[in-house]
This record gives C-alpha cells, structure tokens and sequence, in this order.
C-alpha cells in the first residue's frame, strides 16, 4: 500500500527545509550527514531544497555503517571534525524503525565535541528500542512489528513510500 506519493515526498521535503532552516537561523552552516544510501539519498534531496530557499552554506556528507554488524564494521563519514565542531549536524536517514541504525550512526560523532546534533527521517516508526528523538519528520507512522516500509528514492521523477 502506498502511503506517499512523489508530490507528497516533494512537499515534506520543503516543508523539513524551512523548518531545518527555521531552527538554525543563528547558524553560519548547516551540516545534513545522510546514512548510507538512501539516507544520503534522502539528506540529498533536502540539501537541494535548503539551497533552493537560503543562501545559508549547507554540507551534505554521508555517513557509512553495516545496522546489521554496527560493532564489527564502525560507522565512518568523510566529514573534518572542524565542521563538526562549528555547525550543526543534522542526521538524516529515510525510515526511523527501532532507532538501531541512527543510535550506532551517532558514533561516529563521538569523538568530537559537537556543536549540535539533530536528526531528519522521512517517515518515522513507533517502534523505538533505542534512545533517539527526531526532530524532523515527514511522516509519523504507527505500525505493526511485522509491517515494513520501503522508501524508493532513487528515480527523482517517481519517488514513492510503500507500507508492505
């Protein structure tokens, strides 16, 4: 079953833009660190909205981690840690289910003193095991354990979330 289509994607993603936007003002950067593929998909798509509405700098980095063996293979980004010290960093990832994967993505931040982490889903499932608020999303669902979520980013003329 679908449950966002492309226009509705396009519009939470602008809508995410302004208010990512709207909660750094008083920031000289905005940081989007995308998880894997299509969470750097995702945060690429938003990178591209930022731009559109501000002439604010905004860096898009991408964030490498195995959710299935995140202590065997440790997350790593090609991010300076002189950026992550002086702006803000929002983690962005396409579904938020447990909270496993944005957890263990955190580590990858924590041999830094951040200035400031956030986090960006698309659609956001209340299925938490982890400790992990997200402060921007596009859509909140509640599931079943059972049900999964597949967000197809990667055709930008036919973007598409399906509940199977």
């Amino acid at each position: 079953m679908q449950v966002l289509t492309h226009t509705q994607i396009q519009q939470k993603i602008t809508r995410l833009a302004y208010q990512i936007l709207e909660q750094n003002l008083e920031e000289e950067t905005i940081v989007l660190a995308g998880i894997n593929n299509n969470g750097y998909r995702f945060a690429s798509l938003l990178h591209q909205a930022l731009l559109a509405i501000s002439s604010k700098p905004c860096v898009l980095v991408r964030v490498r981690l195995d959710p299935a063996k995140p202590l065997e293979f440790l997350p790593e980004t090609d991010m300076e840690k002189s950026l992550m010290e002086r702006a803000p960093i929002i983690l962005v990832d396409d579904v938020a289910n447990t909270g496993r994967t944005l957890f263990y993505a955190f580590q990858v931040f924590m041999k830094v003193l951040i200035r400031k982490m956030q986090v960006a889903v698309l659609v956001d499932r209340k299925h938490k095991m982890f400790p992990i608020q997200v402060e921007y999303v596009g859509l909140s669902l509640a599931t079943t354990m059972g049900d999964h979520i597949e967000a197809n980013l990667s055709d930008s003329d036919n973007m598409t979330v399906t509940l199977i």
